[in-house]
């Protein structure tokens, strides 16, 4: 048995000032007219949640399913932070290839604050996100702006090359409706934003966005007998955690693992997110048509292109440079625009990488097709030592 993606479904990016619900119900209502299925054959709902929406957000796969009408679906609900997207894909995936259902919707939206994320709510001296605000002062983009620093530190690569992830993000995102950003920016541009945590500017890091994304899943089976297209497989997801010693900082950890007694894995943990998902699908990163990574900055966008294998460590700004990840190019990276043109709505992030995958796979991606796509890859990373990767093939 495989799963196949019936259908997908987004709510567009940007600062709505509207319910998450609103979102995320757009977007699932989409994806089931795609799938051609009704609200009422859903046999399961997973709900990613947001914790910024109150109660409803900490249940939303039970929120979901009331807001579209109480069917007596099975449900679930999952918070992974930046991985809960691909999170509850893996929960229905796994619950349709244990035979225990044969159609499922997977949705996530967000209700973003203005400005960067902030912790969440009261005083919690005992929380470490907490403490990485408040004791450590790691902002996001301030540790953002420290993976940059230890790839400049490395690689010897420059703001140029961030400025250049930009501007190949910003024409993808022009072309695509769902995107909140949708005007090309230059590299002039870029470099002369304001400095936000050097060294990235305002340009190089990503929003925070409300915004839905949502797929419906199925069993092979039953897209054969209902007749329903289901050309796009989700072959892998991977939802690894680092494996000890930790030798590269994860926030909200405020130090990395010695390997005094102990020596390194053998791929740190970014890299160890990839290889789970090219082991599960039987593939390696020269098979991959096209990437959705996760660009919270546009120097991570780097790192993230060596740490799935696209190419070897410190080669990403030669690839960038050389054209040959942008439109057109062997190995198109973020061609929907990335969080570069979306921003953040955390749960639904994993969900709109693999509507982008299916439309790339399915041929109907517009202005913006990936050519000849057979294989898709989506990575994403969340905070406390989730990770997770997708791999969508036809």
């Amino acid at each position: 048995m495989s799963v196949v993606v019936l259908g997908v479904g987004m709510h567009p990016w940007g600062k709505w000032g509207r319910p998450f619900l609103e979102y995320g119900v757009a977007a699932a209502r989409a994806a089931l007219s795609d799938a051609g299925v009704a609200w009422t054959d859903v046999e399961f709902v997973v709900g990613a949640d947001t914790i910024r929406n109150g109660y409803p957000g900490f249940i939303a796969g039970a929120s979901y399913a009331q807001a579209l009408g109480w069917s007596g679906a099975r449900v679930a609900s999952c918070y992974a932070a930046c991985a809960s997207g691909a999170q509850a894909v893996d929960i229905a995936r796994t619950r349709i290839l244990a035979g225990l259902c044969d159609v499922a919707l997977v949705v996530g939206a967000d209700s973003a604050p203005k400005g960067f994320f902030k912790p969440v709510g009261g005083d919690r001296p005992d929380d470490p996100d907490w403490q990485r605000f408040r004791l450590l002062g790691a902002t996001n983009p301030a540790y953002f702006a420290l993976y940059a620093r230890r790839r400049m530190a490395l690689y010897g690569s420059t703001p140029a090359d961030f400025a250049a992830v930009k501007v190949k993000n910003s024409l993808a995102g022009s072309l695509n409706p769902m995107a909140r950003y949708r005007k090309p920016v230059t590299a002039e541009e870029v470099l002369a934003s304001p400095m936000v945590a050097d060294p990235l500017r305002l340009m190089d890091i990503c929003a925070t966005s409300d915004g839905g994304a949502a797929v419906v899943l199925a069993s092979d089976s039953y897209a054969r007998r209902r007749g329903l297209p289901g050309s796009v497989r989700v072959a892998a997801v991977s939802t690894v955690t680092p494996t000890f010693p930790n030798t590269v900082l994860e926030l909200p950890n405020f130090a990395t693992d010695s390997c005094a007694a102990v020596p390194a894995p053998e791929r740190p943990f970014r890299a160890a997110i990839a290889h789970a998902a090219y082991e599960e699908a039987g593939i390696g990163p020269q098979d991959v048509s096209l990437a959705e990574v996760y660009d919270l900055s546009t120097a991570l966008e780097l790192d993230w292109m060596e740490d799935l294998g696209l190419c070897p460590p410190g080669e990403a700004a030669k690839l960038l440079h050389d054209g040959e990840t942008g439109p057109g190019g062997r190995i198109p990276v973020n061609p929907s625009g990335g969080l570069a043109s979306f921003g953040e709505a955390i749960p639904a992030q994993a969900i709109a990488q693999l509507c982008e995958l299916t439309l790339q796979l399915r041929g109907v991606a517009g202005a913006r097709q990936v050519a000849g796509a057979r294989v898709g890859l989506a990575a994403n990373q969340g905070l406390f030592g989730h990770g997770s990767a997708l791999i969508a093939t036809t």
